[in-house]
């Protein structure tokens, strides 16, 4: 499946037009903007089911928007994106499908998701007499969970605590105050031999004597078995760990918040699917945020992006995203092996707003380096809506006033979107969370990367056995 326009991205017209158009938009002013345009804030705006995108406040206009879509359609990402719904092998260093939209499919749901699925939920009902879950896993196999179990989990049913790290002190943490007879323990391993999972599986193992329960979320059905899990829930190889949380992966959020619970987490990731394969580029809220990433990163020269959610039960947002696109697409080889001369992701970064107002803000209105952010408002409350809104009214109009000592003015012209959503619920945060994984899809798509393999991570791993090896 080859681009329109051949292969890198900068031989594409419309990057050579977007490189031309960029020189005149490092100078202007977002202030001179919005005011030769009063109608900028209701023109830069895309809406998706429950979600909705401001970025009138981002540096680009009508022009470099168009250039940007054409862009996108030169480097074939209709046929991208059509072959990662119909199941094609998008994952060519692998010879994998990602079919993570199967996981959340209302139609056609694939007949191992569905049986899958009803499995969790028999599961999930013959809890009786389990009052913790201890979930291990490490990266996609942790964040997804500790992300929905964090924002939804105050009327959980179970209390689900996490270990991750292969620090003995996170395991003991998370069993603290648990008696192995009222403790489930799910260990979650795509292949069974993650290091830091087994570990604590082992640990935990022992800690239950075989008292409690052990469950295991796996793809290596017949290592669980000889492990000792009673229970093996299935994952299957179409589906990355970043990508994973709505497979049973996810099985400790479904038995602590309820079946229904997890149903709406699917269902508004569906929404986003939808939207995400039928708007039109122009309208597509998760295109929008990969073409306004890549104008930044590309043509704007930003290193770094920082996401701020302003709703504490979104506080590990910053975590979860900084796997899912750092690992996806940190990349410097492209499809066909060769080095890139242009940046792909940038580090991504951030924390929960006002906690972060009184941390690294300083440095965003003030430092050297230009940072484009995301906000991320979910109407918890006036006050907290109030500090987002003034805080990305600061980095784009600064101040004026020449009368004020120089450390006490704000150079503004800083870049930022807002994103609003209805409300905080299951159903919401399924379509956050699908809209940033088709933001990534969609810029692996333009820089040329498989945004589904992760190498990088396999030396440091060999390099640590090699040295437990000899020191053994």
């Amino acid at each position: 499946m080859n681009s329109l326009c051949g292969d890198p991205p900068s031989e594409c017209p419309a990057w050579a037009k977007l490189a031309a158009h960029a020189e005149g938009w490092r100078e202007a002013r977002l202030a001179e903007l919005f005011a030769a345009d009063p109608r900028r804030s209701a023109q830069f705006v895309a809406r998706a089911p429950g979600l909705e995108l401001d970025y009138s406040r981002q540096r680009i206009g009508a022009l470099g928007l168009r250039l940007l879509e054409q862009l996108a359609a030169e480097r074939g990402f209709a046929h991208w994106r059509r072959a990662l719904f119909a199941g094609e092998p998008v994952n060519a260093t692998e010879g994998r499908a990602a079919r993570h939209t199967a996981l959340r499919a209302r139609d056609a749901v694939p007949a191992e998701v569905k049986q899958a699925l009803e499995r969790m939920r028999e599961l999930a009902q013959g809890l009786g007499g389990i009052r913790r879950i201890v979930h291990l896993g490490t990266g996609g196999s942790d964040l997804g969970t500790r992300l929905v179990m964090d924002a939804l989990g105050d009327k959980a049913a179970l209390e689900v605590r996490f270990a991750a790290n292969i620090d003995p002190l996170d395991l003991a943490r998370a069993l603290k105050g648990a008696e192995p007879q009222s403790t489930l323990v799910v260990a979650v391993s795509k292949s069974f031999t993650t290091a830091e999972t087994l570990a604590n599986a082992r640990a935990a193992k022992a800690w239950l004597g075989g008292r409690g329960r052990l469950y295991a979320v796996t793809a290596n059905e017949a290592a669980a078995r000889a492990f000792g899990a009673s229970e093996v829930l299935p994952m299957w190889d179409w589906v990355g760990g970043r990508f994973s949380v709505w497979s049973a992966a996810g099985f400790s959020a479904l038995a602590a918040l309820g079946w229904q619970s997890f149903d709406e987490l699917l269902a508004g990731a569906n929404d986003m699917d939808r939207h995400f394969y039928e708007a039109p580029l122009e309208q597509n809220l998760p295109v929008l945020l990969a073409l306004l990433g890549v104008w930044n990163v590309n043509f704007l020269g930003a290193a770094t992006h920082c996401v701020l959610p302003y709703a504490h039960a979104l506080r590990l947002l910053p975590a979860y995203l900084q796997q899912l696109e750092m690992e996806s697409n940190g990349k410097r080889v492209d499809r066909e092996g060769r080095s890139v001369a242009y940046a792909t992701a940038p580090v991504l970064w951030g924390a929960a707003g006002t906690v972060s107002q009184h941390s690294f803000h300083q440095l965003l209105h003030q430092g050297t380096q230009v940072v484009p952010a995301d906000f991320i408002v979910a109407g918890v409350s006036a006050e907290l809506d109030a500090n987002a809104e003034a805080q990305a009214r600061a980095l784009a109009f600064g101040t004026a006033d020449a009368a004020l000592p120089a450390h006490r003015r704000y150079p503004g012209n800083r870049p930022s979107s807002m994103l609003r959503l209805e409300r905080l619920d299951a159903r919401h945060l399924g379509r956050l969370l699908a809209a940033y994984e088709h933001k990534v899809f969609t810029q692996g798509v333009i820089w040329n990367l498989n945004s589904f393999d992760q190498w990088g991570v396999e030396l440091g791993k060999q390099l640590a056995d090699e040295i437990l090896m000899k020191r053994s």
